[in-house]
């Protein structure tokens, strides 16, 4: 007997949970104590709250599959469902695959009823089951279930949490491509290139949808822009729209259309093509709502990387995956089922745990995105909305930053890397998508603006933004495009490298920052590049104390280095580092004595560590190690006087920043309440004090800096600088 549907919402109801309003506290937080039997996985650490008011965030994350968000987009969705923001996560496709719920080596599963509507249903009642825990702390908690128009003549399936109204779930219910690889016109990346005209919907069973649908692409990008309208997003999370392609041979397609054709990529065809429809829809919703901040998440590639969360966080996440793919049997009450058995037990063990031991952004974050004008006030960038805007000190070291500017771009992605060119000007470089139109191939390329003056309140101005194109011209290679880091020399030239298709370094350079050379690829790093995806993002270069270029690059076994061999020559490969393998970026900083330290992240265990080289020596080595913190990403760290001192930053378990100072060994790290995106920035200011910066979840800037002048200084408390910019006709206040 099927159970009562669930009590419809009113219009009325629907309208208070759609319009951004903000329970105040949820009863999440001890969700991981019942969850894992692990005494540190109980919730942050540590009294106090955050300092960015979850009345002022709101989040959109769009995934292809119901478990997507799960295995790829934790800790941080999690950490923001129980922040008490407002949430809502759309999933594009039914995730129906072969319709059979069974895990795949089950005894009898080829013998198990093929149930596409069923199984569809039942890994949405996985999915809502997780959520409820994350948000309430009980998976069984009550959802409100709806048809929704959010575009003229069709309708979505809204969920929504009874004790938490302010967190949903719209379900397309899209046709999947059914095959990770294989080309198929019916499927939405055949959608996306033009392979068929519409893509249809598979009702779930029990769906409130009243009949099938057939979506055009526009029609899915004016679907995907209604949601963030509604939900007026400080956040969009997408998968990865810059996947990374396989060396193995591309699998033969079932279609006569050769347009779904093409490279083997490592992340499934679905994860792809949702990422690019959502920025489709962000690119529509741009011109009229609140510029959010883009977080982009790699999928089926994480598994070939090192793991870069520590036990605790990856338990977290696997207990939270077993709960949806039902590896406990619980009942709850639908025929359909309860859960996504192909998952079960599989989050603990077999090939999906490397998914749950990693979370990577694409866009690794940048090491340079603060920096000191020419007039010694500081000057941070960010990417919202596609645009770049700036903060800039109102006088040199006051630690208040007037309102952020537009600094122009559009389209862009991650953080932006900003190099103080000889004469004090800045120039700013950055990646972008360029979407596919009449007159435009889908591709990617690196930007770049140069400072022309400065503004009387002391903001810099720049020029409009310069495409210096993509070490790969053709278009499909070039969205494989990495993201830049770049230095300036003591003659004045600028000098930027960027990952490429192939998984190696090329570089452009320019006097002055201008008519920059073709691109060149550098030579290999010594040793081999046999292991794939080979390089991996998240570069970082600098300039020593004798003018010297430096460049590193993580790869899947150790940090891979370049220098020059005299001053202003584009670097070449140094001899091994012999340093152990990374679990992310790495970031360097030069020292007055002419020594060059790295720090990165170890995996498994996300520790940080501090690597040396010494000028006279040449060598690498291991010089300290940082207290445990857990957190993934970038390290942001630079260099605070000319006596070794540096200062550190670094995302923890909470999701939150933390920021130590080091010299010949790391202080104890201090703790900022801050939930942020991508990397911190870190710099010194006009007085000498070391300052941590970092992009707040709801588009705001946060600030902090030392007390005092010194390596035992504290930093004072975190100051939130004017609000994010809005433009006119939407989103939140």
């Amino acid at each position: 007997m099927s159970p009562a549907p669930p009590p419809r919402v009113s219009r009325r109801r629907l309208l208070q949970a759609t319009g951004g309003g903000v329970l105040a506290v949820t009863v999440g937080a001890g969700v991981w104590a019942r969850l894992s039997d692990d005494a540190r996985t109980t919730g942050p650490a540590g009294p106090g709250r955050p300092l960015t008011d979850p009345a002022h965030q709101s989040f959109v994350q769009v995934i292809a599959h119901a478990d997507d968000g799960l295995y790829f987009m934790n800790p941080d969705l999690e950490q923001s469902l129980r922040s008490g923001a407002r949430s809502v996560t759309v999933c594009l496709t039914g995730g129906e695959a072969d319709g059979r719920n069974t895990g795949r080596h089950a005894p009898g599963a080829a013998r198990v009823t093929r149930d596409r509507a069923a199984f569809s249903r039942a890994r949405a009642n996985g999915l809502r089951a997780a959520h409820a825990a994350m948000v309430t702390g009980d998976p069984a908690a009550r959802w409100d279930v709806a048809a929704l128009s959010l575009l003229p003549g069709f309708e979505v399936e809204l969920q929504t949490l009874r004790a938490a109204p302010h967190h949903q779930l719209i379900f397309l219910e899209l046709v999947e491509s059914r095959a990770v690889w294989q080309a198929r016109a019916r499927s939405l990346r055949g959608l996306w290139l033009g392979a068929t005209a519409t893509l249809p919907t598979l009702r779930p069973a029990g769906t409130p949808v009243k009949r099938q649908y057939h979506y055009t692409r526009d029609q899915l990008v004016a679907t995907l822009a209604a949601v963030f309208d509604r939900a007026g997003p400080t956040a969009v999370r997408t998968l990865d729209p810059n996947a990374v392609h396989s060396w193995k041979r591309p699998p033969a397609s079932s279609d006569r259309d050769p347009r779904p054709a093409g490279p083997r990529y490592f992340d499934h065809q679905d994860h792809t093509a949702s990422a690019y429809f959502a920025q489709a829809a962000l690119a529509a919703y741009g011109v009229r709502g609140r510029p959010p901040i883009v977080e982009n998440y790699l999928g089926y590639e994480a598994a070939a990387l090192p793991h870069d969360l520590d036990l605790a966080t990856a338990r977290r996440k696997a207990r939270l995956l077993s709960l949806y793919g039902w590896a406990d049997r619980r009942a709850c009450g639908d025929p359909a089922g309860c859960g996504d058995l192909k998952v079960g037990g599989s989050a603990l063990n077999g090939a999906s745990r490397d998914w749950t031991r990693s979370t990577r952004l694409r866009a690794p974050g940048s090491n340079a995105w603060l920096r000191p004008a020419r007039d010694g006030r500081l000057a941070a960038f960010a990417v919202l909305g596609g645009t770049a805007y700036c903060w800039a000190e109102t006088r040199p070291g006051s630690g208040s930053f007037h309102a952020p500017v537009p600094a122009g771009g559009a389209g862009l992605q991650g953080q932006i890397h900003v190099v103080r060119r000889p004469d004090g000007a800045l120039q700013l470089f950055a990646s972008r998508t360029v979407l596919p139109g009449r007159n435009a191939a889908h591709r990617r390329e690196l930007l770049t603006a140069p400072q022309t003056g400065t503004a009387a309140d002391g903001v810099p101005l720049f020029a409009r933004w310069e495409s210096l194109g993509s070490p790969d011209p053709d278009p499909v290679r070039s969205l494989e495009t990495g993201f830049p880091a770049a230095v300036a020399t003591p003659d004045g030239t600028v000098h930027v490298f960027v990952r490429t298709w192939d998984g190696h370094v090329a570089h452009r350079g320019g006097p002055h920052g201008r008519h920059f050379s073709p691109w060149q690829r550098l030579e290999g790093p010594v040793g081999t590049l046999t292991a794939s995806p080979r390089i991996v993002d998240g570069l970082d270069a600098c300039v020593d104390a004798d003018g010297l270029i430096h460049l590193v690059a993580p790869t899947v076994g150790t940090v891979h280095h370049w220098v020059s061999k005299k001053a202003g020559q584009v670097p070449r490969p140094a001899a091994a580092t012999g340093l152990p393998q990374p679990a992310g970026p790495v970031s360097l900083v030069p020292l007055a004595d002419g020594a060059v330290r790295a720090v990165f992240r170890r995996p498994a265990t996300a520790q940080v560590l501090i690597a040396e080289r010494q000028r006279t020596v040449g060598a690498w080595r291991v010089s300290a190690r940082c207290a445990a913190v857990g957190g993934y990403g970038r390290v942001a760290a630079a260099p605070i006087g000319s006596d070794g001192r540096m200062v550190l930053a670094a995302r923890d378990d909470a999701g939150e920043v933390r920021m130590a100072m080091a010299q010949d060994g790391p202080r104890p790290w201090q703790r900022g309440r801050v939930a942020h995106t991508a990397a911190a920035g870190v710099a010194q200011d006009a007085v000498g004090r070391a300052v941590v910066v970092a992009l707040g979840l709801d588009g705001r800037l946060y600030t902090a800096r030392q007390a005092s002048v010194g390596q035992t200084a504290r930093f004072g408390g975190w100051r939130a600088q004017a609000a994010s910019p809005e433009r006119a006709g939407g989103g939140p206040a």
